[in-house]
């Protein structure tokens, strides 16, 4: 079998962000699915450069997805990474895995090992967005509803700068205590902090939070900066999260040795791919790190994709689940992964499960935006999952 021919689709997601999904075509009938992580204003480089790698995959075997990964690193990109090029194999990779599975009639994560559990627990982002600790308190009420029994938002919502000031850490907490108060004691209540804050604002936050007992504290400081993040995490009783800024299992071999998460939540649509998320999890669990991948991409294959990758995990904990996606998910998708009391059930079909309608992909085309508005006297910008 031989790869004859590779599609890539920046689709409208009718949200903050576009869509990229990679079809990869073989000589035999056989295709495969994969979906690359994007942010706006970079989606479009990130699809030149699948577009760029597509080139060397034509009349390669499908098969061969460790090696496609290890030339794509060292020979096309000469051991220069970025989230482009990152992004870019992780969708080609995932495409690769899809193809493997359809044509051993096996579901990937069988090829990978087989499973430690049948359904992966989720917990519902993309459904806050509201400053007002009492309307957001509201929100979190309706997901709940739902049947999420967890549920993650950012209680510093157009901050993005290291320094803030007392009343805006206060104003922080007031929302994560409305949550807590509106959700009750049961419903684990994820905080986001996206990388935003100095250690010292971190750390007086955090334990200011601790009262109303969030599952973690995700992102305090940036992970390029571990000695201040291990610092956080030293400092705090709540589990600190880290990983969805890196890439490969190369960049988080430091995050291990210097003990400065307690979870990690590398995201498979740009980590490296499937069997990258998958090894990044076997070193965690050397490690004692529990596992919850990130997950800002489509309902559909980012998602299936990181269900076959945690599937077989045992240190897997939670994965992310964003609930404003659905809808769109379900008009492109032919395959809907169902979320039932915050658990979703892992396909038993081969390849990844899940397959993507052609025509509505084309149905929605690249839809630019306005341009970002970046004022320089206030820190605020747009948040990414």
């Amino acid at each position: 079998m031989k790869i004859d021919a590779i599609k890539t689709f920046l689709v409208d997601s009718g949200s903050a962000k576009h869509w990229l999904f990679v079809k990869v075509e073989t000589d035999e009938g056989i295709h495969g699915w994969g979906e690359a992580y994007t942010q706006l204003d970079r989606d479009r480089v990130i699809k030149r450069q699948m577009d760029e790698l597509a080139r060397y995959l034509v009349g390669r075997s499908p098969f061969d997805v460790k090696q496609f990964v290890f030339s794509a690193y060292s020979d096309f990109a000469g051991k220069r990474g970025s989230l482009e090029l990152f992004c870019a194999i992780s969708g080609i990779e995932q495409a690769l895995w899809d193809i493997v599975g359809k044509a051993a009639g096996q579901p990937v994560y069988n090829l990978l090992g087989g499973r430690t559990r049948r359904r992966l627990r989720v917990y519902a982002n993309g459904w806050g967005g509201a400053e007002d600790p009492e309307a957001l308190a509201e929100r979190a009420k309706a997901v709940v509803a739902r049947g999420f029994t967890a549920l993650k938002f950012d209680p510093f919502p157009g901050l993005w700068r290291s320094y803030i000031d007392r009343k805006q850490e206060d104003e922080a907490v007031e929302r994560v205590r409305a949550v807590r108060e509106a959700v009750g004691p049961d419903v684990d209540i994820l905080v986001e902090v996206h990388r935003r804050l100095a250690p010292m604002h971190a750390v007086r936050a955090a334990q200011a939070m601790e009262r109303y007992a969030p599952f973690w504290f995700e992102e305090p400081v940036s992970a390029r900066d571990l000695d201040a993040l291990a610092e956080v995490r030293h400092s705090i009783s709540l589990p600190v999260v880290t990983g969805e800024e890196l890439y490969t299992k190369n960049e988080f071999r430091e995050v291990f040795e210097r003990r400065a998460a307690d979870i990690l939540n590398p995201d498979v649509c740009n980590c490296g791919g499937i069997l990258e998320l998958r090894e990044i999890g076997a070193m965690a669990e050397a490690y004692h790190v529990a596992m919850a991948p990130h997950n800002y991409n489509s309902t559909t294959v980012g998602l299936a994709s990181t269900l076959h990758a945690s599937a077989g995990m045992p240190n897997f904990l939670i994965t992310e689940y964003f609930v404003n996606f659905e809808d769109t998910g379900r008009e492109i998708s032919r395959q809907t992964l169902e979320v039932e009391d915050s658990f979703i059930t892992l396909p038993d079909t081969p390849g990844l499960g899940v397959d993507l309608d052609e025509k509505a992909l084309e149905e929605r085309p690249f839809r630019p935006r306005p341009l970002r508005d970046l004022p320089l006297d206030s820190g605020s910008g747009s948040s990414p999952g």
